[in-house]
């Protein structure tokens, strides 16, 4: 869809992390750490990849992995920046309706039918407005 309507759509992260997930909020943290150098998506891919192992462990080897700086990787992961960003993301997430991850709106309306052409009506229906 990026492509198809660069001029048009633009893509925004939100961070849900699930309760049911030991480990949801350590991975979103770990994620924006790994922004910090610049190895958000790659960080990003690599959990979902990995999503039924997450542990500590693994988020320390999905770092290496990938050459990030340890030491900072760690600190960010601390970051109360990164803890309070993870916090309003919930918040708004909540107040929006969110149940579950991943949530798709467009224009501030769920996106029901999560296919290319119902992300493609739903897109062209906003664009007409």
């Amino acid at each position: 869809m990026l492509k198809r309507y660069p001029n048009d759509v633009k893509l925004i992260i939100k961070h849900f992390p699930l309760r049911n997930h030991k480990f949801a909020r350590k991975a979103a943290a770990a994620a924006l750490a790994a922004n910090e150098q610049g190895k958000f998506w790659e960080f990003h891919h690599q959990l979902f990849k990995n999503y039924k192992t997450i542990n500590d462990a693994k988020i320390q080897d999905i770092a290496k992995e990938l050459g990030l700086d340890i030491n900072k990787f760690k600190k960010e992961m601390k970051s109360p920046a990164i803890s309070k960003l993870i916090s309003r993301d919930l918040q708004n997430g909540r107040q929006a309706g969110v149940g579950g991850t991943p949530t798709i709106f467009i224009n501030g309306k769920i996106l029901k039918k999560r296919d290319l052409s119902g992300f493609s009506a739903m897109i062209e229906a906003e664009l007409k407005r």
